[in-house]
């Protein structure tokens, strides 16, 4: 079988490593699609979640805000800051911050204040949509 090796990182731990068959990922231009022997390349990544269909057929799904992919030949790394197992989202608690965001961009009273609040926002709307794709497995 042609797998290839999956390492998830994120700033505080190794979120996940294994042989892997697929995985997808949201790429600044779009969905990343990698595969067994694909072109090396070095690009970053959106807030999402990155699907590992495991060698066993099995699937994970881990949520990052954002990072870098590498990818070579036998080995796809992803580094993030942050990065949560689908199993360890918690909805109530994303509401929770998104409900603090979306206050903190009502006051914001700089651009600055606003972008950082505009960024949280858009990290927390992928949070949510990567848990939503993670309870429909």
């Amino acid at each position: 079988m042609n797998t290839i090796h999956v390492d998830v990182v994120s700033a505080e731990e190794s979120i996940y490593s294994g042989e892997a068959r697929f995985v997808a990922l949201p790429g600044e231009s779009g969905e990343l699609g990698i595969y067994p022997r694909h072109t090396p390349l070095i690009t970053r990544i959106k807030a999402g979640s990155v699907r590992i269909e495991k060698a066993d057929g099995g699937e994970e799904f881990v949520f990052v805000a954002g990072g870098i992919l590498e990818v070579q030949p036998d080995c796809v790394t992803v580094l993030s800051d942050t990065a949560i197992r689908g199993k360890d989202l918690d909805e109530e608690k994303a509401n929770a911050a998104k409900a603090l965001a979306e206050e903190a961009l009502k006051n914001a009273k700089s651009e600055i204040d606003m972008a950082r609040a505009t960024s949280e926002l858009a990290v927390l709307a992928a949070q949510l949509s990567a848990l939503r794709k993670f309870r429909k497995k």
